[in-house]
């Protein structure tokens, strides 16, 4: 019997739809979708026994049988920044960033479908992992981006074989683009914001944090957040372990200050997020105007009663520092969390807290100017 890998659900309607038919987005309200897909807590979840990448925590994941494709991506390290705060290593996956945990599981769906090429839109990171996972897939790979992407991250695209088109204005344009490909036939949208199998790659970071710890979790996970794919799939995993009987975290949410609509709705009490104005930031990767998530995000923060703050240009540059530093060279958007977290922050929102947060990209080898 043919295997159907779990269908869509609408967390708005309820519409369902099967993978192998539907649309990229919900075609009654036009947002992203969920998986129907309960792990079975019931099931032992014995990660040593299982292969050395992320698909160790096959019970718990949305695509079971074959074997699936990897370039050996998780078990990122965890170092300790303070005494009750660790860093967990996501620039050392693969593709130099954590895009490669929910760009695997994307791929390998894409994989048994079968479709004649994979469309992708990024201003960067999730496009070099698309377009590397692609490659190790043999699946032709489209990835458009906005113009003003750096020529380092197209390069590395291109290098994977994808081909890259370059859109006149900004993410948003990019994001347009790709959707009016993913409507011909034969294409396969793989969206890191639209589409939950992603966020159930990306849960496995909790999972690794699960099982370094010894079946624990720290306090708090700190997480930056512009899509929220990190956080969401990090929400995933705290609920899955938390029918396991492991104490849930808080989830505490790093927004840049210049681009910072989900903080502004938590502080307001708000369900839903308000669009606010692209302005520039260090911090590229999490300045997202209008996060289609956004409600999901929210709620994902009040439950588990974490937070959402804020951290300015200063303190990033301040943070990135600090972490070279240590050692650690990140790019900015990398460096969010150790800004609002670090000793030298005036809000610190931890407290005496035990956490863990993500060092989530690879800074670019530094030109003249330095870090």
């Amino acid at each position: 019997m043919t295997y159907a890998p779990p269908g869509y659900l609408c967390p708005v309607d309820g519409t369902r739809a099967e993978v192998a038919t539907a649309r990229w987005c919900c075609p009654t309200c036009g947002g992203p979708w969920d998986l129907d897909f309960t792990p079975d807590p019931s099931v032992p979840l014995e990660p040593a026994g299982g292969p050395w990448s992320l698909w160790r925590y096959g019970p718990v994941l949305p695509l079971p049988g074959e074997i699936p494709i990897s370039l050996g991506e998780g078990h990122t390290p965890l170092v300790p920044l303070t005494e009750r705060i660790h860093a967990k290593l996501d620039f050392l996956m693969p593709t130099l960033s954590f895009k490669d945990r929910g760009a695997v599981m994307l791929v390998e769906l894409a994989r048994r479908l079968g479709p004649e090429r994979v469309v992708a839109d990024s201003s960067g990171n999730a496009g070099t992992a698309f377009a590397a996972y692609c490659a190790r897939a043999g699946l032709p790979c489209e990835v458009f981006v906005p113009e003003g992407t750096s020529e380092k991250k197209t390069e590395r695209m291109r290098a994977h074989g994808a081909a890259v088109r370059v859109v006149p204005g900004g993410r948003e344009a990019a994001a347009r683009a790709a959707r009016a490909a993913a409507d011909a036939p034969g294409v396969f949208y793989a969206s890191h914001v639209f589409n939950p199998y992603f966020l159930h790659g990306t849960k496995t970071y909790v999972y690794e944090i699960w099982e370094r710890l010894g079946g624990r979790l720290p306090e708090a996970l700190v997480v930056p957040v512009g899509n929220g794919t990190l956080l969401l799939g990090a929400a995933l995993a705290v609920a899955e372990l938390s029918r396991r009987g492991v104490r849930p975290p808080a989830l505490i949410g790093v927004q840049a200050e210049a681009v910072s609509p989900l903080a502004a709705a938590f502080a307001a009490g708000g369900d839903d997020a308000e669009p606010v104005a692209q302005r520039p930031t260090l911090a590229e990767g999490i300045a997202i105007p209008a996060p289609p998530r956004a409600r999901q995000i929210l709620a994902a923060v009040r439950k588990s009663g974490g937070t959402i703050v804020t951290v300015s240009d200063d303190r990033l540059r301040a943070a990135r520092a600090d972490l070279a530093r240590r050692g650690l060279s990140v790019e900015p958007t990398a460096a969010a969390c150790w800004a609002a977290v670090s000793p030298a922050s005036p809000t610190n929102p931890l407290g005496s807290r035990t956490a863990v947060l993500p060092l989530c990209g690879a800074a670019a080898p530094a030109g003249p100017a330095g870090v």
